[in-house]
C-alpha cells in the first residue's frame, strides 16, 4: 500500500510484484553481468557528506530552477520506454504523477502514448522529450516536431544507443513486446501501421550518428537540446561545442555497456570540465534523497530517476509516481537541513568527500 511506503525500496518491491517476469526483468535488468547496473547504486555510497552545524535551518526548501523555470525539487523523471507494460495509465499517469509532485517528466521516443496525450493528461506539468536518431532524418524530425508542437520544453538526444546492449535477462526469458503494445508516434513517423518490435526499432536507428548531426539538430531545434549518455569530460565539452544546452551524465541505467563507469564516478570530472557553463544533469542508481544531495554537491544541477518512478507507476499509477517523488523530496529536505543548507543551491563540493576505501561502513 502506498501509504505504508517509507522509502523507494518499498515501492520497488510492490511494483515488481505486480509485473510478470518478462516485463519485470525488462525494466529491472541491465547489460551483461549487470556490474554497471549494481555499481550505479553502490557508487553513490562511496561518497561521504561533510555536514555543517549551527546554521539556521528553520526554513528548508527543495525548490530549484531547471532551464530557468521553477521545480519543487531537483529530481526529474527520466525517460523509460513502453510504460504501458507497467500500468494501464502508462506515460499519461507518469506525467500526471510528476506534475503533482511539481517536477519535470521526460518522455521516451519509445512511448506507448503520444506527446499531445501526455500533455493533456498533465496540463500544468513540464515535459521534455527524449529523442533517438533514425536513419531516416525525416522520422527524427517528425518525432521532434510532434513533441515541440505539444508544448515540450526540451529535446534530450540519446547518444549511447544504438546498438542495443547485451540484455541477457530478456534473451533468457525470450522476451518480446506484447503484440498490442505500440509506439504510436514512431509508427506514425515511419509511415507504418503495425507496432514495431524492439529489434525492428533498433534496426531503424542511426548507427552513424556523429557530433555534426547533434550540431545540425541543435541549430534547427526551437527548444534547448541536451545530449544524454555521456561519461567523460571530453564528450561533455564536445556536446557544448556542438550546440547542446546541457548534458546528462548517464550510462543508460546500466543497460548498454557493462563495466562502463558508474555515473557517480563520472560526474565530478564532467562538472569540473563544464565549470557551470551549461545545465548538468545525472541519472543512474539514485534511490535516496542523500544520493540527490551528493549529486548536487558534486556539481549536478538536478538528477533524473527512471526505475524508482517506474516502480511507483507499476505499484500505484499516478499516485505511486507522486509518492516516490515525494519520498525523495522529503529525504532531500532532511539531508539539506542536517548538512546546514536551506536550499539545493547551497550544496557544494565542500559538503562531500570520498569514503575511505577500507571503511567497514562502505555501502
Amino acid at each position: 500500500m502506498i501509504a505504508d511506503w517509507i522509502n523507494v525500496a518499498d515501492a520497488e518491491r510492490e511494483g515488481e510484484a505486480k509485473l510478470e517476469q518478462g516485463p519485470r526483468d525488462y525494466f529491472a535488468g541491465g547489460a551483461g553481468d549487470e556490474l554497471t547496473l549494481r555499481e550505479n547504486v553502490a557508487a553513490w555510497g562511496h561518497w561521504r557528506l561533510r555536514p555543517r552545524v549551527l546554521q539556521d535551518v528553520r526554513e528548508v526548501s527543495t525548490a530549484t530552477e531547471v532551464l530557468g523555470k521553477p521545480a519543487e525539487m531537483p529530481v526529474l523523471v527520466a525517460p523509460v520506454a513502453y510504460q504501458r507494460m507497467a500500468h494501464a495509465e502508462a506515460e499519461s499517469g507518469m506525467a500526471a504523477g510528476a506534475a503533482a509532485a511539481g517536477t519535470v517528466m521526460c518522455l521516451s521516443t519509445l512511448s506507448t502514448t503520444r506527446p499531445a496525450e501526455v500533455a493533456a493528461a498533465a496540463p500544468g506539468g513540464r515535459h521534455w522529450f527524449q529523442l533517438y536518431s533514425f536513419k531516416d532524418s525525416g522520422v527524427t524530425r517528425a518525432l521532434m516536431d510532434e513533441a515541440i508542437d505539444a508544448g515540450f520544453e526540451a529535446v534530450v538526444v540519446t547518444a549511447d544507443a544504438p546498438p542495443g546492449g547485451n540484455r541477457e535477462r530478456d534473451r533468457r526469458n525470450g522476451f518480446t513486446l506484447p503484440k498490442e503494445l505500440g509506439t504510436p508516434s514512431l509508427t506514425a513517423a515511419t509511415g507504418g501501421e503495425e507496432a514495431l518490435t524492439i529489434e525492428q526499432t533498433f534496426a531503424l536507428m542511426n548507427h552513424a550518428l556523429t557530433w555534426r548531426d547533434v550540431e545540425s539538430l541543435a541549430s534547427e531545434c526551437t527548444v534547448p537540446v541536451f545530449v544524454k549518455g555521456l561519461l567523460t569530460a571530453e564528450d561533455a565539452v564536445l556536446a557544448l561545442d556542438h550546440g547542446a544546452a546541457g548534458v546528462v551524465v548517464s550510462n543508460h541505467g546500466g543497460r548498454q555497456l557493462d563495466r562502463s563507469l558508474a555515473t557517480a564516478d563520472a560526474l565530478p570530472e564532467i562538472a569540473e570540465a563544464l565549470g557551470g557553463r551549461a545545465t548538468l544533469l545525472v541519472d543512474g542508481g539514485i534511490r535516496r534523497g542523500i544520493d540527490v544531495a551528493t549529486a548536487l554537491a558534486l556539481g549536478a544541477d538536478a538528477v533524473l530517476v527512471g526505475r524508482p518512478a517506474l516502480w511507483g507507476l507499476a505499484a500505484g499509477g499516478r499516485e505511486g509516481v507522486t509518492a516516490v517523488l515525494e519520498l525523495l523530496r522529503e529525504e532531500l529536505e532532511l539531508t539539506l537541513g542536517l548538512c546546514g543548507c536551506t536550499s539545493p543551491a547551497e550544496l557544494s563540493a565542500a559538503h562531500v568527500q570520498r569514503a575511505p576505501i577500507t571503511s567497514v561502513y562502505s555501502v
